[in-house]
């Protein structure tokens, strides 16, 4: 009895890679967001302009059969570059016509200037976001601004002008900075729109009007105040106001348009601030005072006066240090006019 001779093992048929239960490839556009959003029905994955393609891109940079994403055997999904003019990139990672690369956690890769991502249901989604619905404002509040606004403008036009002026004298003045607010707001509603996708035009019209009437109420109540108690430091603020309340407008507009990046706009508008207000300050130095204006172009009502009056012998007192610097610029000037003689 012949033995028998062990037969050769059955080979074991490859096992293909598990395909994720569920995925979809995401056009992003410029601000991070899907713009599109195609389902993937097979595996393999064929990306192109052509019709026949699994996912159908409208891009004249992308061939018509320009990419395929694979099932990795070990896991993990494969992106091969096939035959196409402008490749694409993952990672920083160019890639040319024959290129394979395994894309990297949360899917991210460029085909031509196409930004995708593929993400399938066993990412890990980001929490659902509270959505904030903006209160309703009150109906008067934006014509209320609108007129505060205009009575502003008006009575610095009124008490600049000739009692016997027409009303065409008032125009400009109401008008222009009328304009201006429209079109300040609706440069940064078009900003909102382009990286928000909404037109909040009330919204910034009505933080403009906030800001701006503010402005001018702190700047009639500022001098009066000062003059009030006698405190002539309190002016410093009013020169202030300006690249204070711009910063602050320009910083409320900032969080409508790019919610997700106060903090980084927040540091730039504080460091631009910063640097104007040292070239203020600087300026200031020239014209021999830092710390507001030396005196009032005009004095309000005396019966708004709260401080005690001082006697004219602690004016004459308080003027004394500049005597010295008087005679300096003095002697400065005879100086370069005794120059000037001799040059002729």
């Amino acid at each position: 009895m012949t033995p028998e001779t062990p037969s050769a093992p059955a080979s074991v048929p490859a096992v293909p890679p598990a395909a994720p239960p569920a995925a979809v490839v995401e056009l992003l556009g410029r601000d991070g967001r899907a713009s599109l959003v195609q389902r993937v029905a097979g595996w393999p994955v064929r990306i192109g302009r052509s019709p026949a393609c699994d996912i159908v891109l409208d891009d004249t940079h992308l061939a018509a059969e320009h990419a395929e994403l694979q099932l990795a055997p070990g896991g993990g999904v494969r992106l091969r570059l096939l035959d196409s003019r402008n490749g694409g990139a993952i990672a920083g990672r160019r890639l040319g016509a024959g290129d394979e690369a395994m894309l990297p956690e949360g899917g991210h890769f460029q085909l031509a200037g196409c930004s995708l991502r593929l993400r399938t249901s066993r990412d890990v989604l980001a929490p659902e976001q509270l959505l904030i619905v903006q209160p309703t404002r009150h109906w008067a509040l934006l014509p209320a601004l609108l007129l505060a606004m205009l009575f502003f403008q008006w009575v610095d036009r009124w008490s600049a002008v000739d009692p016997d002026a027409r009303w065409v004298d008032y125009a400009a003045p109401l008008l222009a900075p009328l304009a201006f607010m429209f079109g300040w707001a609706g440069l940064w509603s078009l900003a909102s729109q382009l990286f928000q996708h909404r037109f909040p035009f009330t919204a910034h019209l009505r933080r403009a009007l906030v800001v701006a009437c503010a402005y001018d109420l702190l700047d009639w109540l500022l001098p009066g105040i000062a003059y009030s108690l006698s405190w002539p430091r309190l002016l410093a603020l009013q020169s202030l106001m300006l690249p204070l309340g711009f910063a602050f407008l320009v910083a409320w507009h900032a969080r409508l348009v790019w919610p997700g990046a106060r903090r980084t706009v927040g540091v730039g508008i504080a460091a631009l601030l910063l640097l104007g207000l040292g070239l203020q300050v600087g300026g200031r130095q020239e014209q021999q005072y830092v710390f507001g204006p030396p005196y009032m172009a005009s004095l309000p009502p005396p019966a708004l006066r709260l401080a005690s009056p001082k006697p004219p012998e602690a004016l004459i007192e308080s003027l004394k240090p500049l005597k010295a610097e008087l005679a300096r610029q003095a002697r400065k000037d005879n100086e370069g006019f005794e120059a000037d003689d001799v040059g002729e």
